[in-house]
């Protein structure tokens, strides 16, 4: 205490009784002025020759960053009447340049969509260019070393919505690329890289049948699904379907909006959990798809546990077939069953879009799909699908799982007056080439098994299968060429 009085006391002897500063002749008329400051104002701390400056001996404290750019803008904002120009400021000109703002205070700059021209959106559709246009952050995410993942999880992208937004609002011309949260297994995706053209002409012959009975894509939509649910719709549905298979303490239900398909199955802390897609899903399409998933994954999937090639082990001892494309063969045919115009539109489809996005860019695939489907939404969607994994959109590339609903279906119905189906679902994971082998059917555990109430009436299930052929246009000499 007495060494800070003694410094005062120092410091004050010999000042004047008052400051002045003289102005800078290159300063304009309006601020060549001079401030003078009473010395006992200065004493008391009251004044300061710069705002911002104080002057006093006592030392500086730290202060909030806000306080002091708040302190910045106000002298930016004055007029330099009332305050002096230090030599260590600048010039008149530099600081209209960079400190006097134009903008009022408060005022928010709207940002207008950026439109950019097909030329320039070629451009960055180029595989030269496709980094340069990603922000770092994404870039950053894309490079870094990535955890495995199951498959479909891996292969979703993680910026889909916003390219499928730039995707439109570029009118279609430009090829997306794609980001994904993890890496999925070379040697998986390698099985699933070389899509097949051998039932490209079924593909196409079930489109051109459901297109000349309805007219377009979009009215047979409309005919066919119903109208489209709400999520607490969907719900009731789906807990309705699940009371029925008396699957109450079995399946959790979880509605989503990023699902890539209209729902899957999947197993979380020993549960099965069914998640649906809560957007765009009509009456009669959320009924097939819960006799696909649960009436056919879910219940064969049950089954599969009570039997000895559960294991792995000796799966590969009884040399059996892989299950697919029995499974989502089967499958498949149980999504259209009871439908009175059952088209197998939506595997038709998707077998033609994936052969196709191995020789198409996405906007060129986009854009070849107009002759069946005209909505942009649908469209984007199978797209998607047949291009997720792959990161740059603009080279020809496929995965081409989806093609098993289709080739399985047609071997099922090819089959469909001598295949045991209550067989087939109780074996669990077996291809239908298992179901008439004697080392497979022996081994095999019936006792605790089940199936799905659509297949207790075999008649009506069989009578069902034959109008499926049928509406389709597949006729016995067509299904003749199916292996």
């Amino acid at each position: 205490m007495f060494y800070r009085r003694y410094r005062q006391s120092v410091n004050l002897m010999g000042r004047p009784d008052s400051i002045s500063y003289a102005v800078s002749s290159s300063v304009t008329n309006s601020a060549q002025s001079v401030t003078v400051f009473n010395m006992q104002q200065y004493q008391s701390g009251k004044i300061c020759a710069v705002p911002g400056i104080p002057l006093t001996d006592r030392p500086r404290k730290k202060r909030k960053k806000r306080i002091m750019v708040k302190q910045r803008k106000s002298l930016n904002e004055s007029n330099l009447t009332s305050h002096c120009v230090l030599p260590c400021q600048r010039s008149v000109s530099s600081l209209s340049d960079s400190f006097i703002s134009t903008k009022p205070e408060g005022a928010k700059t709207k940002r207008l969509p950026r439109i950019m021209s097909p030329s320039r959106l070629d451009e960055l559709a180029a595989p030269s260019n496709r980094q340069n246009m990603l922000s770092m952050s994404l870039v950053i995410k894309n490079n870094e070393r990535k955890k495995k993942l199951p498959l479909l999880v891996a292969i979703k992208p993680e910026n889909e919505r916003s390219e499928k937004e730039r995707f439109m609002r570029a009118s279609f011309n430009y090829n997306p690329y794609f980001v994904y949260k993890g890496e999925a297994d070379n040697a998986i995706m390698d099985k699933f890289r070389d899509p097949s053209n051998k039932y490209l002409t079924q593909a196409i012959l079930i489109m051109e049948k459901a297109i000349g009975h309805f007219g377009s894509y979009e009215n047979f939509e409309e005919i066919t699904g119903g109208k489209i649910l709400n999520r607490s719709q969907i719900y009731l549905l789906v807990k309705r379907y699940i009371s029925r298979e008396e699957l109450e303490d079995e399946v959790v239900i979880n509605l989503s909006e990023d699902l890539l398909s209209r729902g899957s199955m999947s197993r979380a802390k020993g549960k099965a959990v069914l998640s649906v897609r809560s957007v765009n899903l009509r009456e009669h399409w959320a009924e097939g798809l819960l006799r696909h998933e649960l009436g056919t994954h879910y219940l064969r999937s049950c089954n599969n546990r009570y039997q000895p090639w559960y294991s792995c082990r000796v799966r590969r001892e009884l040399a059996m077939e892989p299950m697919n494309p029995t499974e989502e063969g089967l499958a498949s045919l149980h999504s259209v069953l009871f439908r009175e115009k059952p088209f197998l539109w939506r595997a038709a489809l998707l077998y033609y879009t994936t052969y196709m996005a191995s020789k198409l860019s996405f906007k060129e695939l986009f854009s070849d799909l107009e002759k069946f489907v005209y909505s942009p939404n649908v469209r984007w969607d199978y797209c998607l699908r047949a291009k997720r994994g792959q990161v740059d959109t603009s080279r020809p590339g496929s995965f081409c799982k989806d093609q098993v609903y289709l080739e399985g279906l047609l071997q099922l119905l090819k089959r469909r007056r001598i295949l045991d189906f209550p067989l087939l679902v109780r074996l669990g994971k077996v291809s239908f080439e298992d179901v008439n082998r004697e080392s497979v059917t022996e081994l095999a555990n019936l006792t605790n098994t089940r199936i799905p109430w659509f297949m207790e009436d075999l008649t009506v299930y069989h009578r069902q299968l034959d109008h499926i052929a049928h509406t389709n246009g597949l006729t016995d000499n067509i299904l003749s060429t199916v292996d």
